[in-house]
């Protein structure tokens, strides 16, 4: 698992690294671990907490208010995840393209980005790989409304302010999980440009300058761990992209 400073993790979500203290320090709204030096490591899922408190504070709420509000939606049933997963294998079953987008482009207004990615869409697409024949075309189909949206969505985050980054898939032939965290990423206030066939072996040195995420579908192997490294070293500003 990657971790990161606060230095980096404050340049990523645009937050001032007093902030992430005093989110951590008076409020109890951030729990880093600790290197052996005594320095904050945040990991992904540090990220993905500071993205959505920003989200409740942006929407107007105290961030005095805000932990009761997380500790809230994590004690959310799993019953209305499962609910949105069956309405879904309804409506790929009906083979209606149409009234699937209809479906994304709603639940994309009622839900986060990180819940319907996690929650709904990742288990269906799951459940489809795991069936035979009509499975594999209503997966097909899903695949397709999925980068479908997700691209009309990277379009809508560039009209907001945004940081410039690149996302490369790293030794992973998903494409479309590849669009769907695209989409999670501008959520998080990225102007996302997704290289669409995956590399073997990124080259950051064709883009100077830039802010590169790479996305693996996985926990980096030993050998990818150690070249991301060694990029980051060489001055690339790198970060391995994690669900």
């Amino acid at each position: 698992m990657a971790y990161y400073s606060i230095g980096d993790v404050a340049e990523r979500c645009g937050i001032n690294p007093v902030t992430l203290r005093a989110w951590q320090r008076r409020y109890g709204l951030l729990k880093p671990q600790r290197s052996e030096g005594g320095h904050r490591q945040f990991d992904e899922e540090d990220v993905q907490r500071i993205e959505e408190i920003k989200r409740w504070m942006q929407s107007g709420v105290p961030v005095s208010k805000v932990k009761a509000l997380l500790e809230e939606k994590k004690n959310h049933s799993d019953d209305n995840w499962t609910s949105l997963q069956e309405e879904m294998m309804g409506i790929l079953r009906q083979v209606r393209p149409a009234r699937l987008r209809a479906a994304i482009a709603t639940l994309g207004r009622d839900y986060p980005a990180d819940d319907l990615i996690d929650h709904v869409f990742v288990p269906v697409r799951q459940r489809l790989c795991l069936e035979q024949n009509t499975a594999r075309a209503m997966g097909s189909l899903l695949d397709g409304a999925l980068i479908n949206y997700a691209a009309l969505c990277l379009g809508e985050s560039l009209k907001k302010s945004g940081r410039e980054a690149l996302l490369i898939g790293w030794g992973t032939e998903d494409r479309t999980r590849l669009w769907l965290e695209a989409w999670r990423l501008s959520r998080r206030g990225w102007h996302i440009d997704v290289l669409a066939e995956p590399l073997d072996s990124p080259r950051p040195e064709l883009f100077p300058g830039q802010h590169i995420f790479v996305w693996a579908g996985q926990v980096l192997s030993l050998r990818q761990q150690e070249q991301l490294d060694h990029w980051q070293e060489q001055g690339y500003t790198m970060y391995c992209h994690t669900a």
